[in-house]
């Protein structure tokens, strides 16, 4: 039986195939290559020593799902294929949509034709929108400031939805918080097309010379030093997530939303800092104001991880920021 990676060249689902391929399982990603490159595959064996199945398709051509689902025995899906940058959703919503969630429909159509009822999906804690207080919890109100977060929780619904009809469905929506960092080897990490849309790979690019200067939006917060708070999580943690997700599928009857956060905030200058220190680069940066729609701080309340998958983040900031100048530092133009 193989567990197919939908988006499994990606920088979160990357670093999950290489925690699967190590306990021996056997993957088939499916990616459209829109935002990653195939020679992770090769980064992924030397790590691994392990190949998997790559096949080049997208998640709205139900033709080519269909097909992989007739050619392979897949037991279950790990759903992380998605636009993801919040600034550009704003500009081409109407691809967000097509993408996030008619090719999310069209998977899961694919899926329950095929009788494959265990799913994990990558969903985002921008599902909690602006007006819950840290740190965040799994029963609060949900909303959406952007047409990103508005396709993560329109997924969140719709897999609601679908486990309310049918209870032969056990799904997993995992938030996440704020991955960084990259793999140990530093042979896999974050590749972003453009401008970094996140802090922590803006930050590694300027401190290898790509990028003249970080951005800080604002520094007027009421936070330890003005600047916004944000749960940080180790990427190799949040894979290590998915895998303890996939394997307690069978407590889950329903659709179960569950934090991947580390329970704790770090500023953006507290990030800087402690970048400059480890990298010994220095990182000049410029503060503007603020974006519409930040909030000062952010975390997780992290504890459903914990009681229902024996889930909980492991690796410091320090190591964090070392496994990110690692990866940018010997890879300053990514995979390229």
């Amino acid at each position: 039986m193989s567990l197919l990676i939908t988006g499994g060249t990606g920088y979160i689902a990357s670093h999950t195939v290489v925690e699967l391929l190590n306990l021996n399982k056997d993957i088939v990603i499916v990616d459209n290559l829109s935002n990653s490159s195939t020679l992770v595959l090769d980064r992924i064996t030397q790590i691994t020593g392990k190949t998997v199945t790559f096949i080049e398709a997208d998640i709205c051509d139900e033709a080519a799902l269909n097909r992989i689902f007739e050619q392979h025995s897949i037991e279950a899906v790990i759903h992380f294929a998605g636009l993801k940058a919040v600034g550009e959703s704003n500009e081409i919503p109407l691809a967000y949509y097509q993408n996030n969630v008619a090719g999310s429909v069209t998977l899961f159509r694919v899926m329950a034709q095929h009788n494959v009822k265990n799913l994990v999906f990558s969903s985002s804690a921008t599902v909690y929108g602006e007006n819950n207080p840290a740190p965040l919890v799994e029963t609060m109100p949900t909303s959406a400031t952007n047409p990103y977060g508005q396709t993560k929780l329109m997924v969140e619904h719709i897999l609601q939805d679908l486990a309310k009809s049918d209870d032969t469905w056990s799904i997993a929506c995992l938030r996440y918080f704020n991955p960084i960092g990259a793999h140990e080897t530093g042979l896999i990490g974050e590749n972003p097309n453009g401008i970094p849309n996140n802090l922590l790979p803006y930050v590694a690019q300027v401190a290898v010379g790509r990028l003249p200067q970080l951005q800080v939006f604002g520094d007027d917060y009421d936070t330890v030093d003005g600047t916004g708070v944000r749960d940080y999580i180790h990427v190799v943690d949040l894979a290590v997530g998915h895998v303890k997700a996939l394997e307690n599928l069978s407590k889950i009857s329903g659709c179960q939303p569950i934090n991947i956060g580390t329970g704790n905030g770090t500023s953006v200058l507290e990030i800087v800092n402690a970048f400059k220190e480890i990298s010994g680069q220095d990182i000049p940066y410029a503060i503007v104001p603020r974006r519409a729609g930040d909030i000062a701080t952010v975390y997780a309340d992290a504890s459903v991880a914990n009681e229902l998958l024996g889930w909980q983040a492991s690796r410091d900031i320090n190591a964090m920021i070392t496994d990110t100048w690692r990866w940018q530092s010997e890879n300053p133009n990514g995979f390229e």
